[in-house]
Formats: C-alpha cells, structure tokens, sequence
C-alpha cells in the first residue's frame, strides 16, 4: 500500500488524524501520522489488525520533549505488505498520559517503561508499569526532560 493509500485508509477510519509532510522519516517513504492521545488505542487495533494494513511489527517507541509538551512516537511495519507508519501523538506536559499498547504489540512493554522511567508518560492499563533500567530512587526524576537538573553534569537545556 503506498503512503497516499494508507492516508486514505486511515483518514476514513480517523477522520481527526493529521499528516506530516517532509523530514526524515517521510523521506524515507514512511508515513507520519498525528493523532490525538485519546484515539491512539483505538487506531493501534485497527492498524493491527485489519488485513490491509496489518502493521505486526512494533520497532520503535519513545518520547520527545518539545519544553511547551511531550509527544509519543511509535514505529510500525506491517512483515507481508512491507510498509511502515510513524504516529505521533501530542501529550499535556502536566499529565502526560496515553493508553498502553503492550497487549497488541508484546514489544511496546519494555518501550512504555523506559518512557515511562525516562519522561514521566504514564501508560494507563500497562500490566507492569515501573522503572526498567534507572535504580530505586529515581521514580519521578525523569533524565530525559528538558527541565531536569542533572546535579553532576549541570547542564541545562
């Protein structure tokens, strides 16, 4: 399915979905998509398990922090028709959350953890949402934020 027929596609389901056009990932031919965080579960199923989009392959997921809010990004290839879509959901900086997508794609766990630990996003409905890799202690601390203070490197962003 080429990028114009996914947009099609998803625009029918999706009538509030919005596209990005240029940067990098639309010039390697991927589709980006923006969607709000309270329709991401429901495009997440569709994507997943419609045949025509059959997107199996969750490949990436993580956080931005753009100071004025946050975003989640997620990655997809569908393995038979070899096509892959990027979305991109905005999230309120005070009460980041967005629903989970570990029981779709097993992958997203681990993902939704680390920014989880990383940024503070919380994953309504995750099975197991807790630190991944920063030790005891550093619940809420969030390194990957613009507005964290690092007391060892004192950098700021």
């Amino acid at each position: 399915m080429t990028r114009e027929e996914l947009k099609i596609k998803i625009t029918e389901l999706f009538p509030t979905a919005g596209f990005e056009e240029g940067g990098d990932t639309s010039a390697a031919g991927w589709l980006n998509v923006q969607i709000e965080a309270t329709a991401w579960l429901p495009l997440a199923e569709q994507l997943k398990q419609k045949p025509e989009f059959h997107f199996d392959y969750l490949f990436c997921v993580t956080g931005v922090d753009w100071k004025t809010h946050l975003s989640m990004v997620y990655h997809l290839t569908s393995t038979i028709h070899r096509h892959t879509i990027v979305i991109k959901s905005k999230l309120d900086r005070n009460n980041p959350e967005i629903e989970s997508v570990a029981h779709i794609w097993r992958t997203a766990e681990f993902n939704e953890r680390e920014a989880y630990e990383m940024f503070g996003i919380k994953f309504l409905h995750h099975p197991d949402l807790r630190l991944l890799i920063l030790p005891e202690g550093w619940e809420g601390k969030n390194p990957m934020r613009k507005d964290f203070e690092d007391p060892v490197n004192m950098i700021r962003l």
